[in-house]
């Protein structure tokens, strides 16, 4: 066989990801991408949380406790503050999802396939963080409609607007590795929405989301205004109503987003190679 009519030889299962090109990788992701967007298609039950959730809590913490936070009558108001720091929340809780999922594949042996397949280890990771950003999209649309039917305005402009979703979006996606180890760790999907539970409540509650921190006692107000969800929330709702500081709260929510980021999917790609 001469050389011009040998193919090279496709990688081993398991070969380091490094010796895959850019292309391959792209394309791998894009396979996979299609793989778990499909098994939402044939599961539509597992789009409930993103359809229902953000309905539920909007309605909730507008009327059920709108008018304690913000005084009777002035629900219209609060709406301005509540929205842009509830879509924090919808990455957050999205997140917590992407965590329950991989360890599902894990039990149902989707991942150990996946595994002995020639395709860059990180692929997989990175088609689920695409897959539930676009179901975090979904669902930041829907809370952005009720919004809208509720009262909400856009007093700042289009591109301020379309940077609090950019950025809520960016934090979120960054959060998806954190549930992905988290994930990869523990045995259950249970343990992972326990423990992922645990976190998420003093983050969400313990922010600007719902209530002003100057309101809350001197301990909780410290904790916070170094929350980086309030400083999300803080930026997401500068940029929509075109007011209030914008600059810090965006940079210190980018960093924490480059930060996780940086840190846990080295992490979490080394502990899909290595989990048994």
């Amino acid at each position: 066989m001469t050389a011009n009519t040998m193919t090279a030889p496709l990688a081993k299962p398991g070969a380091d990801e490094g010796r895959i090109g850019l292309r391959a990788n792209l394309r791998h992701i894009g396979a996979l991408v299609r793989r778990n967007a499909l098994q939402i298609k044939h599961d539509p039950e597992s789009m409930f949380d993103v359809l229902l959730m953000p309905v539920i809590f909007i309605l909730l913490f507008t009327y059920v406790f709108g008018g304690a936070i913000a005084g009777k009558g002035n629900q219209p108001e609060y709406i301005q503050r509540l929205v842009p720091g509830m879509m924090a929340m919808m990455g957050m809780n999205i997140a917590m999802a992407v965590g329950m999922g991989v360890n599902e594949d894990f039990r149902k042996g989707v991942m150990d396939r996946f595994r002995t397949m020639p395709i860059a280890r990180s692929s997989v990771l990175i088609a689920k963080i695409v897959v539930e950003i676009g179901r975090m999209l979904i669902a930041t649309a829907i809370l952005l409609g009720m919004g809208f039917l509720l009262g909400l305005e856009i007093r700042g402009t289009i591109p301020e607007f379309l940077g609090a979703i950019v950025l809520s979006t960016a934090f979120g996606a960054a959060l998806m590795w954190i549930f992905i180890l988290l994930g990869l760790t523990v045995r259950t999907p249970q343990a992972v929405q326990g423990m992922a539970m645990v976190v998420l409540m003093p983050l969400q509650f313990g922010s600007s989301i719902f209530a002003p921190p100057t309101s809350m006692p001197g301990w909780l107000e410290g904790f916070t205004q170094v929350n980086p969800v309030s400083n999300l929330a803080d930026a997401a709702r500068a940029l929509i109503n075109g007011q209030g500081a914008v600059a810090h709260p965006t940079l210190v929510t980018l960093g924490w987003a480059v930060a996780i980021t940086a840190v846990t999917m080295p992490l979490a790609v080394s502990k899909f190679r290595k989990k048994t």
